[in-house]
């Protein structure tokens, strides 16, 4: 089992811009794409962003503002976040996902839950303050 580490979450006034890393160690990356899910108070876990194998995919609610990038040397997942809106606060949690569960995010919203779903970081708060 490996181990994802995210960093980089703090607070920000609307408009502005924080890049959350995710640092992974023991992944197999072959058996896994690499996503970014953030959950609010009271609000279901949702699927951000969706790196497979140099193909991104996005929420259409951060879609043009978020973007996910991968650094294959440093085994390091990025979220770039620009124009911050207070709806984006959240806990943001990194996970590598089984290739079997790597599809829409809409499919991913739903399977999340599954014990076998991905390996999960512990997660940052992010907070957009208006």
């Amino acid at each position: 089992q490996g181990e994802l580490v995210e960093s980089g979450g703090g607070s920000v006034q609307s408009g502005g811009s924080l890049r959350l890393s995710c640092a992974a160690s023991g992944i197999e990356h072959s058996s896994y794409c690499m996503a970014w899910f953030r959950q609010a108070p009271g609000e279901e876990r949702e699927v951000v962003a969706v790196y497979n194998d140099g193909t991104t995919e996005y929420a259409e609610r951060v879609k043009g503002r978020f973007t996910i990038s991968q650094d294959n040397v440093k085994h390091t997942v990025y979220l770039q976040m620009n124009s911050l809106k207070p709806e984006d606060t959240a806990m943001y949690y990194c996970a590598a996902v089984q290739l079997a569960f790597c599809a829409t995010p809409a499919d991913m919203n739903y399977w999340w839950r599954r014990p076998d779903f991905a390996i999960w970081g512990q997660g940052t708060q992010v907070t957009v303050s208006s």
